[in-house]
């Protein structure tokens, strides 16, 4: 028999049963009647918390890589979030300190001005306001530089004062600023009077004990000078008023075999620490110029030709 002539169509046996169509119909109809039923009566919720109990591992399983991802994600957040915060609070921090050191020191600056112009007022020289800017670069030399010059009429010689006494005297002056060699330098000299005996002398620059030191030198062995006395202008150099404190006697020591005494003092004014300053117009230049001396007229002789 030749193969074209064989009948491909499947037996009548595997042909029985519904179509295809009819399957679809009836499961629709199915799937529509249990919607129905289930959203009225929920009779597939027992089936439903079955499969959710059966299938709990599986989701559980499933849903930790998710989660490890998420916490992840919010550790990582968190602490970029904590490190911000961080860094904000030690810049505040950062501030407030440098605030609250500010606040001290304009603390201390507006205490010591005021003690300045309270002595400002009880002194008669003229006097002008300063401020020290900086240390002279000679590191051998006790002076600093202030912020006036020849343009507000700084005299060369003018006394310069803290809140607390003499601080020293204007030996260069430029244009704008001025340069003031302290009291405590060792080329340096002023007259003074012992407030307790009445007594003059002269101190002198001393860095041998410690560094910011005088010594009232040329005072006999066997003169009255006692520990604590307190050191004045005497006003006898024509360059500082009198009265104005300059040191205090800290330590004397007398020898047998010496003529003079050697007699340390500390200086009152804030020399290593001076912010602020006086600077008074020298003494020589308000006594009045000294009069002209009279010459005395000629008078001619008797008997002389005309």
């Amino acid at each position: 028999m030749p193969l074209g002539t064989l009948d491909r169509d499947p037996p009548p046996f595997f042909r029985q049963g519904p179509s295809a169509l009819s399957k679809l119909a009836v499961c629709s109809a199915l799937a529509f009647f249990l919607m129905v039923a289930d959203a009225r009566f929920k009779v597939m919720q027992p089936l439903r918390v079955v499969l959710a109990t059966v299938l709990y591992p599986a989701q559980w399983l499933a849903m930790r890589p998710v989660l490890v991802f998420q916490h992840a994600s919010q550790y990582f957040s968190s602490l970029t979030a904590a490190q911000t915060a961080q860094q904000e609070v030690l810049r505040k921090h950062s501030l407030q300190s440098q605030r609250a050191n500010q606040v001290e020191q304009l603390s201390l600056e507006n205490e010591r001005l005021r003690k300045a112009l309270g002595l400002r007022e009880r002194l008669q020289s003229p006097s002008v306001a300063a401020q020290v800017i900086y240390d002279a670069a000679d590191p051998y030399s006790r002076k600093v530089i202030i912020d006036k010059g020849m343009a507000d009429k700084i005299a060369l010689g003018s006394p310069v004062l803290d809140e607390s006494g003499v601080l020293g005297q204007v030996t260069r002056v430029y244009p704008l600023v001025s340069e003031v060699t302290l009291i405590t330098d060792r080329d340096h000299a002023i007259p003074v009077l012992n407030t307790r005996t009445g007594a003059r002398g002269v101190a002198f620059g001393d860095v041998s004990l410690h560094v910011d030191a005088m010594e009232l030198r040329f005072m006999a062995a066997n003169a009255d000078v006692a520990e604590g006395d307190l050191l004045t202008t005497s006003g006898v150099d024509g360059v500082y008023p009198p009265g104005l404190p300059v040191a205090r006697i800290e330590k004397i020591e007398r020898r047998v075999d010496a003529v003079f005494a050697r007699i340390y003092c500390v200086p009152l004014a804030m020399v290593a620490g001076a912010g602020h300053v006086l600077v008074l117009e020298p003494t020589n230049a308000q006594i009045p110029a000294r009069p002209a001396a009279d010459v005395p007229a000629v008078v001619p002789r008797r008997g002389a030709s005309r």
